[in-house]
């Protein structure tokens, strides 16, 4: 039994769902609008303001799939509704970021600095402020867009285990490492 698919999504008022050529959802909402194409033998139906996912069997497959679209569908929900954020932090001496519209540019410890440029659904925003380590922060409607643009970014000098330096998320832990000893 999929206990994730059999949760119902509440779908709050604004918010708009339609299922078209039998496995396209569209989603719009105050944010925006996002789509999504389904597997075919699953269903989604709008019962007093809750969406319902179904699946026709018992089988592995559509168990599977059952939680994977109810889990995609909510979180199109939350995103047209709320949105999604991110927030990395640059931790090193000398580590810098900046942006002009949707380029990041960032300067990591390497010769040159790195020029991203990020997808125009997603809205970033640098802040580099005395006593503090340079964040930037990531803003969107799309949760797999903004998880996959943030874990580029943090691909870019990812954290190291004796000092601690590199790109990291708030909040994240870094395990770390004893250095030699004499």
């Amino acid at each position: 039994m999929s206990r994730i698919g059999n949760a119902p999504i509440e779908v709050p008022a604004g918010v708009e769902f339609k299922v078209s050529d039998g496995n396209l959802i569209t989603i719009k909402g105050p944010k925006g609008q996002l789509t999504q194409k389904v597997d075919p033998d699953i269903t989604f139906e709008l019962e007093d303001g809750q969406l319902i996912a179904k699946r026709p069997t018992e089988q592995k497959r559509h168990k599977a799939m059952h939680g994977l679209y109810r889990s995609l569908v909510a979180n199109m929900v939350e995103g047209v509704t709320k949105g999604f954020v991110k927030e990395l932090e640059l931790v090193g001496v000398g580590y810098r970021a900046s942006n002009s519209g949707q380029l990041l540019e960032l300067s990591l410890g390497y010769s040159h600095p790195i020029m991203f440029y990020i997808p125009d659904e997603v809205k970033v925003e640098a802040k580099m402020e005395k006593g503090s380590n340079p964040s930037v922060r990531l803003e969107s409607m799309d949760k797999q867009l903004i998880g996959q643009v943030a874990a580029k970014i943090r691909a870019f000098r990812k954290p190291e285990p004796y000092k601690g330096k590199g790109v990291r998320f708030k909040g994240e832990e870094i395990r770390r490492k004893a250095g030699k000893t004499a």
